[in-house]
């Protein structure tokens, strides 16, 4: 099965990932803080743009929604990996900067939300009906 958008994931994933690794040192935390976040979010804005300007064959952002749609249990995965008591005890940086990356996520979902119009929705959903209709 070719799953498109993988080029897509993979650009936001390394800029995400590179992008927490600067904000880490900014606060002096010395780890990557919400990397994986900021590569969703990257994602998700890319998907839009590109949709916006019809750079992305459906193929391509059938894929992209996939990746889109996996972040969730990866995101979950990794935090489950994290040593959270030990980071507690690092010192109030972590809780900080753990608490600004859910404001800031909230912020930019609700930005999201809100840059969708009714049209791009029932696109969404005519594409979505079509594609069950596939299988």
């Amino acid at each position: 099965m070719i799953i498109y958008g993988t080029a897509l994931l993979a650009a936001c994933h390394l800029i995400g990932v590179y992008l927490g690794d600067l904000l880490g040192v900014a606060i002096g935390a010395k780890a990557n803080v919400g990397g994986v976040g900021i590569a969703m979010l990257l994602l998700i804005f890319a998907r839009l743009y590109m949709r916006k300007k019809n750079l992305m064959p459906k193929a391509t952002e059938a894929g992209a929604a996939y990746w889109g749609a996996m972040y969730i249990p990866v995101v979950v995965a990794m935090a489950a990996q994290q040593n959270v008591v030990a980071a507690l005890k690092g010192g109030p940086v972590a809780l900080l900067g753990a608490l600004g990356a859910f404001a800031a996520c909230a912020c930019f979902i609700s930005l999201i939300n809100r840059m969708e119009s009714p049209e791009s929705i029932a696109a969404a959903r005519k594409l979505l009906a079509e594609q069950t209709q596939d299988r």
